[in-house]
């Protein structure tokens, strides 16, 4: 069943108008119900590309957000192939919000990790809303650090509202481990690739982002903190998030201007929740494009590349 976002209100109404008059057909025989059902279709489809053509920074975030969006795990499932999972980062516990492994993309052997958020009431609740705590930010570290031993790629997928604020993810050091993966992530020595397929929710997302190449699927965001956040510090209004949301400059668009991305992937009209599996093939594709080219580098090389990317970064924008 589509789950439709509070602005999409005016499509729900017409494409459950369509269904209704199929319902009847189909309860009666005799009735001929195709042309009227039909013609609410396109006006439905003509009023989702009129939707989606120019989505504010808001309504963006929405859709980042959107339930039915294709998570890590789908990722990993539909693009790796002989996927073997490591858990734990051998020092307190197996974060789930954190996942990760050695797998093999277009037969390249690789290291994959990302943030899964889950899908349903149980397996969110399991993966905290892909919200990691220290233990997940120190497993990424381990998975690093042995692709940086064995000479592996690193794939990253960011889908994170944030890293764990809670009080035992700070007894535990969760801004040191953010810290250090961000670290980790600028000094290895193989390329490392990240896609915000999601949400990129602050230091949460920036520890699994540090990369030589970042994309972002269209309608993704990422930002220092939540429009929600934002907006309860600045005007102690939570509910000026539209507000927030727009000077975040959130969005693939805004920040391939600044240079903090290097690619806009597209998404299926009505955004990746329309057409899981049109999503994931287009972040296939963008991956080996990206990756190809690094594979043939020296390891300086791949350093220094992601050293001047990070020190760039802002200055595109600023000079136009």
């Amino acid at each position: 069943m589509t789950q439709y976002l509070e602005f999409e209100k005016p499509l729900a109404e017409i494409e459950g108008k369509a269904e209704e008059l199929r319902a009847l057909a189909r309860a009666n025989e005799e009735m001929d119900v195709e042309k009227e059902a039909a013609a609410l279709d396109k006006k439905a489809a003509d009023m989702l590309v009129d939707m989606y053509k120019s989505l504010t920074p808001w309504r963006k975030c929405q859709v980042a957000r959107h339930p039915d969006r294709p998570h890590c795990q789908n990722y990993i499932e539909a693009l790796f192939t002989e996927y073997t999972p490591l858990a734990g980062d051998r020092n307190f516990a197996d974060d789930h919000a954190v996942m990760g492994g050695l797998a093999r993309f277009n037969d390249q052997p690789v290291v994959v990790i990302g943030q899964e958020k889950g899908n349903d009431t149980k397996s969110r609740i399991e993966r905290n809303f892909g919200m990691a705590r220290p233990e997940g930010y120190r497993k990424a570290i381990r998975l690093m650090e042995l692709a940086d031993k064995f000479g592996l790629p690193v794939i990253a997928l960011v889908d994170t509202p944030g890293a764990y604020p809670g009080k035992g993810a700070e007894e535990r050091g969760q801004s040191e481990a953010i810290a250090r993966a961000t670290e980790k992530c600028l000094q290895l020595g193989v390329p490392m690739i990240s896609v915000i397929i999601g949400e990129g929710g602050s230091g949460g997302a920036v520890a699994f982002a540090s990369a030589n190449k970042v994309a972002m699927l269209d309608h993704s965001v990422y930002s220092v903190i939540s429009p929600e956040g934002c907006a309860s510090i600045l005007w102690k209004d939570a509910e000026k998030m539209r507000e927030a949301a727009e000077a975040l400059r959130l969005t693939a668009q805004d920040l391939y201007k600044l240079g903090v991305i290097d690619q806009i992937i597209p998404e299926p009209m009505g955004g990746a929740q329309r057409d899981p599996q049109s999503a994931i093939t287009a972040v296939g594709k963008a991956i080996q494009s990206m990756l190809t080219p690094l594979l043939k580098k020296e390891r300086a090389d791949i350093i220094a590349e992601r050293r001047k990317k990070f020190l760039n970064i802002g200055s595109k924008g600023l000079a136009a």
